[in-house]
């Protein structure tokens, strides 16, 4: 009854023809990696279910495991994007906006909001499922920004973003926005020193 989902273990193929690769190693095959994608093409959204550990005394998740989870779900998106390894450069203006509390689900969803030479940001908004109810509420949103990396961990080239709508223009244009201050910032913390 069930024998269609048993696992089969996995075969090797003799020769090149008929090996199948996954697509992220085929596009660095044939040089495919940097075509231009859609914001849409590499959304993503997970579901995390708030455990106790990951809850602070008051039954509430912390903050810095929601942090995490907008992390990773930014790093996926990244990720799906440039077929390549990627790293966390830069996290803009997190904000926490309602608690999320133990036995609830937290909802990640993650876009890319523009793409620059050998980097990209990626927005996540977090929202809170309430188990009793249903009930879906924004708890946090950020604006994460990741460097694609080569083989030996120097960042390279991504792909450019398909804006073809007014949103996905609309979101690439503020994220240019949020660029600049942040370089701008990145300046001006380089000419600062700090003594404790």
């Amino acid at each position: 009854m069930f024998s269609k989902y048993v696992a089969r273990p996995f075969q090797w193929h003799t020769s090149w023809e008929t090996l199948v690769v996954p697509r992220y190693w085929s596009d660095h095959l044939t040089n495919d990696h940097l075509s231009p994608r859609h914001p849409a093409d590499s959304a993503t959204e997970t579901v995390h279910v708030v455990l106790p550990n990951d809850a602070n005394p008051l039954g509430f998740i912390l903050g810095g495991t929601v942090m995490h989870l907008i992390d990773i779900a930014g790093a996926i998106v990244s990720h799906r994007h440039t077929h390549s390894r990627v790293a966390t450069v830069a996290v803009d203006s997190l904000e926490f906006l309602n608690p999320v509390k133990v036995g609830d689900q937290i909802i990640l969803r993650a876009r890319i909001t523009c793409a620059f030479r050998t980097s990209l940001e990626v927005a996540v908004e977090a929202w809170c499922e309430e188990t009793a109810t249903g009930e879906r509420h924004l708890t946090s949103r950020a604006f994460l920004t990741f460097v694609a990396l080569d083989q030996d961990g120097r960042p390279t080239d991504v792909p450019s973003l398909i804006l073809d709508n007014d949103e996905d223009r609309r979101r690439a244009e503020a994220a240019q926005g949020r660029r600049t201050e942040r370089l701008k910032k990145r300046g001006n913390l380089a000419s600062e020193s700090f003594s404790f």
